[in-house]
């Protein structure tokens, strides 16, 4: 069994097969015969895994296993107390209710440990931005975004910092890094 950890970069697209406009995880990881266990759109970033097993890559990706998924994001605006329960109790998104989640602020120093996003986001000097974390035991298409979105606070900037027990800041992985996980590490069981 190979397992691999991959910080994806903004831009890059969830598939090997090469793209006219957009980099591919070809691009970034040359181990073959892996495919990754669940999906970043292009436009997030983060913790991606790929497996050559099918039962660990179902095992992560699939909501029935409720693997919890921990992301940040840059939200517009400032979202109160209020706002992070009703995130947290599940949103509409007019095809299904999300399931409840975790939600919490992501302190100003936590955010330092951040790389800079290539291409950078939008600056406004009139509207702040906010942090937020989301722990999640889904992961439909889109669905962090959404669900900020649903409550009034676009997200600008997604980073999944977490699957499971692995952490992206406890592999020390900058962005289009990767490394294999070795199958005796104390997190298997927990994935």
């Amino acid at each position: 069994m190979t397992l691999i950890a991959l910080n994806k970069p903004c831009g890059t697209i969830c598939q090997f097969s090469a793209h006219p406009t957009r980099s591919s995880l070809a691009d970034w990881v040359k181990t073959a015969g892996v495919y990754p266990a669940g999906r970043l759109d292009a436009d997030s970033e983060g913790l991606l895994l790929l497996t050559d097993d099918g039962a660990l890559q179902a095992r992560i990706a699939e909501p029935r296993y409720k693997l919890l998924k921990r992301y940040w994001a840059q939200v517009e605006g400032a979202p109160d107390a209020a706002a992070l329960r009703k995130l947290a109790s599940g949103v509409d998104l007019g095809e299904y209710h999300t399931r409840p989640c975790q939600t919490a602020y992501v302190e100003a120093a936590q955010v330092e440990a951040l790389w800079p996003r290539t291409p950078p986001i939008r600056y406004r000097a009139a509207i702040p931005s906010t942090w937020i974390e989301l722990s999640i035991t889904e992961g439909k298409n889109r669905q962090v975004r959404r669900m900020t979105a649903a409550i009034g606070f676009p997200t600008l900037r997604l980073v999944r910092v977490g699957i499971g027990a692995l952490d992206i800041f406890a592999l020390a992985l900058a962005p289009g890094a990767s490394c294999e996980l070795p199958s005796h590490a104390p997190w298997q069981g927990l994935l």
